[in-house]
């Protein structure tokens, strides 16, 4: 058995979707300076580095992040890798011929390389939302994706996110797949139990039988 850690590391020099608080890690004490543990304080956003988008994110009525099912963060999961397009679309999914019963879909593309820069990337690969809506009717639980957002940047519509949330799929985003090939793998992912959350950043791994 293998594992792999897909989850972006949080630290002050993480990038964040602009508008989204920043992130900040203070000492509250140092073993250093005399005191008997070290505790830090933590000031970050909800959708920050990996990440759940439960669909309260976006709907009013929809499920918060510590309600959502185990059974939908945890399971059998497909990496599909569509790393020569700028934006996910029907095409592109018709041409990956995904397995029938397929819950879980994370996708890798040419957004992984971006963790290797330190600055916010607006021109990461994205879903629309014609490709949303062929995800729905496939009977998709969870979709993944390895930048911070699933949404075209700068969308005022968000219309992938509407489409996906409002159908109850649970989103995962600001996932790190550069050590990651295609394929089918057991996937867990649980985001921190945030009472009515709209999102939490999460814990995420892959595991190779």
């Amino acid at each position: 058995m293998r594992i792999y850690d897909i989850s972006v590391a949080i630290s002050e020099r993480t990038p964040v979707y602009p508008g989204d608080p920043d992130i900040e890690i203070t000492p509250a004490s140092r073993i250093s300076d005399g005191a008997g543990a070290n505790v830090s304080i933590l000031r970050l956003g909800s959708h920050t580095g990996t990440h759940v988008d439960p669909p309260y994110h976006f709907c009013e009525d929809g499920l918060p992040v510590d309600r959502l099912p185990m059974d939908c963060l945890v399971g059998e999961c497909l990496v599909c890798s569509i790393e020569q397009s700028p934006v996910i679309s029907v095409a592109e999914l018709e041409a990956a011929e995904i397995p029938p019963g397929t819950e879980r879909i994370l996708f890798k593309t040419r957004n992984s390389e971006l963790w290797n820069k330190l600055c916010f990337q607006t021109d990461y690969t994205y879903l629309d939302s014609e490709a949303a809506g062929w995800l729905i009717e496939q009977g998709i639980r969870l979709v993944g994706i390895d930048y911070l957002s699933i949404e075209k940047f700068g969308s005022q519509s968000c219309a992938a996110h509407l489409c996906l949330l409002g159908s109850g799929i649970v989103l995962v985003e600001g996932l790190d797949l550069r050590g990651v090939t295609a394929g089918m793998y057991t996937l867990v992912c649980l985001p921190l139990k945030i009472a009515g959350g709209d999102g939490g950043p999460a814990r995420a791994i892959l595991i190779k039988p």
